[in-house]
């Protein structure tokens, strides 16, 4: 560090002003670091195509914690309600496959194992 930077204040990456406090502070608040945070996903390469998936995948993993009771294990739905429920079957974080072969299907902690006639058996992933 030379003594020019250690003599002059630093100033807030978003807004400029003065920071007052610790000598690696970055912004004045939280409402400035998460403006400045957003505004650089938004011009970097977190772009709108990768923001939808994200949200996609959000919205997937809402409807199948809305579907399975708090304190149940397992639900069922059927294809038509979780669509209803603006659930879309193309978007998944990973697959899960048993011993047995069987597949379910996840967004983050809740998943799907498909049953027969379009049903489908809703699940949380135990916590370890």
């Amino acid at each position: 560090m030379t003594a020019l930077q250690s003599t002059q204040p630093k100033s807030c990456a978003a807004c400029g002003k003065p920071l007052k406090g610790r000598i690696d502070k970055k912004f004045c608040d939280d409402y400035c670091r998460n403006n400045y945070n957003n505004q650089q996903k938004a011009k970097g390469n977190y772009s709108a195509f990768v923001r939808n998936i994200n949200n996609t995948l959000l919205k997937n993993r809402k409807v199948l914690e809305s579907i399975l009771p708090p304190g149940d294990e397992t639900a069922k739905a059927s294809r038509d309600k979780m669509q209803r429920l603006g659930f879309h079957f193309n978007y998944i974080t990973h697959i899960y496959t048993t011993k047995a072969g069987k597949q379910y299907f996840y967004c983050y902690d809740y998943g799907y194992l498909p049953l027969e006639g379009d049903w489908f058996l809703i699940v949380k992933k135990k916590e370890e």
